[in-house]
């Protein structure tokens, strides 16, 4: 397989079907894992955030709370 021949084929793709494509490759990655391995520090990084949550669980973002940061700071 040529993947500067098959990366020039997918970009000419529409955006939509490249998300379709990035989706599927996704998927297909996580049919063949059982589950992800972390490293210590992701796990504790996720404790800590569920730590986080637990003991402020009004102190969240909604979605468009959250596009509307990631605009203002382009």
């Amino acid at each position: 397989m040529d993947i500067t021949t098959t990366l020039n084929q997918i970009i000419a793709l529409s955006i939509q079907d490249r998300i379709r494509l990035v989706q599927a490759i996704l998927d297909s990655i996580a049919a063949e894992q059982d589950y992800l391995d972390l490293t210590n520090s992701q796990k504790q990084e996720l404790d800590r955030r569920i730590d986080d949550y637990e003991a402020n669980p009004d102190n969240v973002l909604t979605w468009e709370e959250v596009k509307a940061s990631v605009k203002a700071q382009r």
